[in-house]
């Protein structure tokens, strides 16, 4: 068995760890040669040590030299900054790049890592919200598979296997080509509703962080799990699927299911529709980007319906948790506008965390963001990271 060689983004992080869960259980099947970190050193040396990487980078210079010297005495190389994050992915020794960096951040080197030909695990939704499409035409130019890791693509994804119409280009317009297309009529992508659902806003005026971050369902970081709380993770996911998956946004539906069970479904055009079911780890959709297209054991405990007898969902109250529309108006206006959207959401979700923003505070402060920020309908790489600082530099005035 020839072993897939991974150079893992975003190491310390949730997605990171759950990421070595899955390698340090089937070692006969993955290498790990480069370990990114962005600023906890201590779990990264502790990492490196254990998985013997080729290579590890630490974003922040200054952790630097603390990482080089707990590691002076192995053969691991140590790399800083986020230009040696881009070289790392280009390697030759790496076949797999998973991409968990977390934010705009992850947007540049995820592009370098598919313009060297990499395929990419892609746990890194606004890669996609910031510039879906030149991350698509540039995997497609370079022939890459972007294997989505998020529960819900990662659902969506394994509902089209054997559904060769969900492909982009299928040369469906072709008479004389053997290409059968299963049209897609929907895509419904589940969300947990956080830990607010059912509230109004008036009982979230004052809400702190530490209850925002009590998810239900889900172990996550403290930027996803504010913006599952919000239903901006919904919209970011949104924005991702139509991208991944070549489908309109007014096809793509919400519903809210908070047993986190179903972790979305696909609707085809005879009304048939598939759902991926499963308990609620990211493990699972993980472990399936990194094996795929084989489904190898897993550990984890099997999901049973007499522990599940009623399964609900409902639709979005969009009124208290706006963050979701304003993503479908960013993504119906195109060009630059989603970029501006998660710029100005992550500048307010700091905010929030640094306890200068409420958390109700986030849906108008990103608004506000999209309402004044200049429009660009065809952007380029260059512009949409202008867009970015721009968007950034405006709101740190606010």
């Amino acid at each position: 068995m020839n072993k897939k060689h991974i150079a893992l983004l975003g190491s310390t992080g949730s997605i990171g760890t759950q990421t070595l869960n899955v390698v340090r259980r089937h070692r006969d099947r993955y290498e790990v040669e480069v370990l990114v970190a962005g600023s906890n050193a201590e779990l990264l040396i502790a990492q490196a040590k254990e998985f013997d990487p080729n290579m590890v980078v630490i974003a922040d210079k200054s952790k630097y030299a603390t990482v080089r010297d707990a590691l002076a005495v192995t053969d691991v190389k140590v790399f800083a900054g986020s230009e040696a994050i881009g070289d790392v992915v280009e390697m030759d020794c790496v076949d797999m790049v998973v991409a968990a960096i977390v934010g705009f951040e992850g947007l540049r080197p995820t592009l370098r890592a598919i313009r060297a030909g990499k395929t990419i695990a892609l746990a890194n939704k606004e890669t996609m919200v910031v510039a879906g499409g030149i991350v698509v035409e540039e995997a497609r130019k370079h022939g890459v598979a972007i294997l989505p890791v998020d529960s819900e693509h990662s659902a969506i994804f394994q509902c089209l296997q054997g559904e060769s119409g969900w492909r982009r280009h299928p040369q469906e317009d072709d008479e004389e080509s053997p290409f059968y297309c299963n049209k897609i009529d929907k895509i419904l992508l589940t969300a947990s509703g956080g830990p607010f659902f059912g509230r109004k806003a008036e009982e979230l005026r004052d809400v702190p962080l530490a209850e925002v971050l009590k998810h239900p369902n889900w172990n996550m970081g403290r930027k996803v799990t504010i913006d599952s709380a919000s239903l901006m993770n919904k919209g970011l996911e949104v924005i991702e699927a139509k991208w991944l998956f070549d489908v309109e946004p007014e096809r793509i539906e919400v519903w809210v299911h908070p047993q986190s069970i179903v972790h979305s479904m696909v609707q085809f055009e005879d009304g048939s529709i598939k759902a991926q079911i499963g308990t609620p780890t990211m493990e699972t959709p993980i472990q399936y980007a990194l094996s795929y297209p084989e489904r190898i054991e897993s550990h984890l405990p099997r999901f049973s319906f007499a522990d599940h007898p009623e399964l609900t969902f409902r639709r979005p109250d969009t009124d208290t948790f706006r963050c979701l529309s304003l993503a479908y108006e960013a993504i119906g206006r195109g060009g630059n506008m989603p970029c501006v959207m998660n710029a100005a959401n992550e500048v307010a979700v700091a905010r929030f965390i640094e306890g200068k923003m409420g958390f109700m505070d986030i849906a108008p402060f990103v608004e506000r963001a999209m309402t004044e920020a200049s429009f660009v309908a065809q952007p380029s790489l260059d512009e949409l990271l202008d867009t970015d600082a721009a968007t950034r530099a405006r709101c740190a005035t606010w």
